[in-house]
């Protein structure tokens, strides 16, 4: 199976379950395959605009996959980070990698077990794609987001446009400042294929 079909795949997903079992057939794999032949550069874009930023620890990586964010973060003197996904399979990957604080499973679809106000920074790369997560889920990331926390989200360009997250940024004026809609490119020089060429929106803003 080509990059290609498996990125058709994760864009064709339609429910959690359809998620966990994309992502535990993939994760031991992932980094070997995905991330190396697709030149997948878009959690390092994450991570390195959350620095340029001024972000701090402690930082919870949304989507944490098999840990690119929290690698990246760590090496630039972030931390703490933790990471949720959710799929145990790549969270168990992630784990190998020793930069995590914690890791959780959950899904930002529905309540998550975490405190208000318990991180000044969230970062998401790959998250709020097609077949993924909707604008809804910020709603639950600014509970457990401190005042003044610092968000970085990379949004899928199509995603951004069919699930109306314009709408939902705008809607969240009264909690949010700052905000700043960074094209961002996923792949590198080095990515073959249909998708080598997507783009997505990269949300920086702050938690008022």
């Amino acid at each position: 199976m080509t990059q290609d079909d498996e990125l058709n795949n994760a864009y064709a997903l339609k429910s959690p379950e359809d998620n966990r079992r994309l992502y535990a057939r993939w994760a031991d794999s992932y980094d070997s395959t995905f991330v190396a032949e697709m030149d997948y550069q878009l959690p390092f874009h994450a991570a390195d605009a959350f620095v340029k930023a001024g972000g701090h620890g402690p930082v919870l990586d949304v989507g944490a996959g098999t840990g690119l964010v929290g690698e990246r973060l760590t090496s630039q003197g972030v931390g703490p980070v933790d990471g949720t996904d959710i799929s145990p399979e790549m969270l168990a990957v992630a784990d190998e990698k020793k930069t995590y604080r914690s890791l959780f499973a959950s899904d930002i679809t529905q309540p998550m077990d975490v405190k208000d106000g318990t991180y000044a920074g969230i970062i998401s790369a790959g998250t709020f794609t097609l077949g993924h997560v909707g604008p809804d889920a910020f709603d639950q990331l600014l509970r457990i987001a401190a005042p003044g926390a610092l968000f970085v989200i990379t949004i899928n360009g199509e995603h951004f446009e069919s699930e109306g997250f314009a709408a939902k940024l705008a809607a969240l004026h009264s909690q949010i400042h700052d905000l700043k809609l960074v094209p961002v490119r996923y792949y590198g020089a080095n990515a073959q294929g249909d998708h080598a060429k997507d783009e997505g929106k990269m949300a920086i803003f702050r938690k008022v």
